[in-house]
């Protein structure tokens, strides 16, 4: 599979942001009401969305986002993101954190688990990466569970390890190997 093509699952898939996307993308991203108390950092967008999506720039080689989308209907939900992290100077030791963010009213419906699994997916099928892992936030149950349900095991907790809404938060990191996604 390559870099933008689409990767379906049970009613959703992931794809490219277009041009079409931009003002969606906007409003997510400046509204606590779509980001969610545990995506709600404060920070305004360092490029505009449309500039990022004319250079083809919101996925690049050390991380992206793509859009969420409910087959039926071609309806964009939210967005999977990733970041290269790294745990040593080879290139062998390069991971990815990945995250999500959905509208308020398709949480709880299972499509978070299905976009993780997906992004997990596609990133072990286009990228050579061991490891793929997302933190949360420890009060962060929903999300926990997401992620143990797409196949992710948690590895414990980074105290102090998240600076947001003025005051440091406790995290939980979970993983997924290559040698266990299948």
């Amino acid at each position: 599979m390559e870099v933008g093509a689409p990767a379906t699952d049970r009613g959703i898939r992931l794809r490219q942001a277009t041009l079409g996307d931009v003002e969606l993308l906007m409003l997510w991203s400046s509204s606590p009401r779509y980001t969610g108390e545990f995506n709600d950092f404060g920070l305004p967008r360092a490029r505009p969305y449309h500039e990022l999506i004319t250079k083809n720039e919101l996925i690049g080689p050390n991380g992206g986002t793509m859009m969420v989308e409910r087959t039926a209907g071609g309806t964009a939900i939210g967005t999977v993101s990733w970041r290269q992290v790294r745990y040593g100077p080879t290139p062998e030791s390069a991971a990815w954190n990945i995250g999500i963010s959905l509208i308020p009213e398709m949480r709880g419906f299972g499509f978070g688990t299905l976009a993780q699994r997906l992004l997990a997916d596609h990133l072990f099928a286009t990228t050579s990466v061991n490891r793929i892992e997302a933190g949360t936030d420890i009060e962060n149950l929903a999300e926990q569970r997401s992620l143990e349900k797409a196949g992710f095991t948690r590895e414990g907790a980074l105290r102090g390890a998240q600076y947001r809404a003025g005051e440091w938060h406790d995290l939980v990191i979970y993983a997924l190997l290559r040698d266990a996604e299948s």
